[in-house]
């Protein structure tokens, strides 16, 4: 694979941290010099690559929306010079990050991979060395188009991600949609579940559509038992443009009119409320109860299975098209980017 070439994006993140006295923290050119000196990345059965840095690098919690628009620009830059794309990112807003770049990025045509570690790569029993070795293989020698997040032995859709583990080397899961692929004695994708890509003229492969997202208000709200009317309130107030609402099981909140009045009247002003299930598997449905039912009629548009992050991303990726409030509710319940599983036709 010598003749195929990658280009690694390093935002920052535990994979290139060196202990300092308040904790690790991120070393700028560490990354590459220790990349430099592994025999296994200059194999024969390894692309090249080419590694540009963020300045300054970031601890992934010290990530915002910004940030994400600072890793899609080179990518879309470097787009016709490379034949996949890796983001070298921190574990705690993985998923955050590779959900934006999956809506940020349309038509894409090459594998745009996110990986990291939970171990620093300068440590002995780390697991960095076989992500990255794995990332850069996936990156180069399977035409995906699509963002994607590679971690421990598993390829996941990156906006059906979420980090299930703050210490296990099997952080993420998918947990409403399969592995895109799996990485055993062999290196395994599942084709079928692969979304097609996007061609252009005479079938030939065209450069992805970058949009750079604003700053937009949008929360994410967790409904609990005891929720006062005034916390939503609150939470509803200018300047808030979009909120994801963490519901129980398929989609239910308490059933009272003080709550969903309180939420009418901020859909009828143009707030887009999102129900998505605090649930980590499952759907959500909002005409199997009567609560849910109820959320419907104050104006919750339904999020399906889509986790958190994709939900919040989402949001902020269609309130910067300056769409009006109605196609963004329209288009939150509309499978984009193999975020959701739509609802089947009676």
């Amino acid at each position: 694979m010598s003749e195929k070439r990658v280009y690694i994006a390093n935002t920052g993140g535990t994979i290139g941290m060196q202990a300092g006295a308040d904790g690790y923290r991120p070393a700028p050119g560490y990354l590459a010099r220790r990349m430099a000196g592994m025999p296994e990345l200059h194999a024969e059965e390894m692309p090249e690559f080419v590694i540009g840095e963020f300045d300054p690098l970031l601890d992934s919690s010290n990530m915002a929306p910004q940030d994400w628009m600072r890793i899609g620009r080179p990518v879309l830059e470097q787009w016709d010079e490379f034949d996949g794309f890796i983001v070298i990112h921190g574990t705690d807003t993985m998923a955050y990050s590779a959900s934006a770049l999956s809506f940020a990025l349309d038509g894409i045509t090459k594998p745009v991979i996110f990986t990291g570690s939970q171990i620093p790569l300068i440590e002995v029993r780390s697991d960095a060395r076989t992500n990255l070795v794995t990332a850069l293989q996936i990156a180069a020698r399977f035409p995906i188009p699509e963002v994607c997040l590679f971690f421990g032995d598993r390829l996941l859709r990156g906006n059906r991600s979420t980090k299930v583990s703050a210490g296990g080397f099997d952080a993420f899961e998918s947990p409403n949609f399969p592995p895109l692929g799996l990485a055993g004695v062999d290196l395994e994708v599942r084709s079928d579940l692969v979304r097609r890509p996007h061609r252009g003229a005479a079938d030939t492969p065209k450069r992805p559509h970058f949009t750079e997202v604003r700053p937009a208000e949008v929360i994410a709200l967790k409904i609990f038992p005891g929720i006062s009317r005034e916390i939503l309130r609150n939470a509803l107030q200018p300047p808030t443009e979009g909120v994801v609402l963490e519901t129980y099981g398929v989609g239910n909140a308490p059933e009272e009119p003080e709550l969903l009045a309180v939420l009418a009247e901020a859909t009828a002003r143009g707030v887009v409320v999102v129900n998505c299930t605090q649930c980590l598997y499952g759907t959500v449905d909002m005409d199997d109860y009567a609560p849910g039912s109820a959320l419907g009629r104050a104006g919750v548009t339904c999020g399906r299975d889509m986790t958190s992050e994709a939900a919040l991303t989402k949001l902020v990726y269609l309130l910067s098209l300056d769409l009006g409030v109605d196609e963004v509710r329209r288009r939150m319940s509309l499978n984009l980017r193999g975020e959701l599983t739509e609802k089947a036709s009676a």
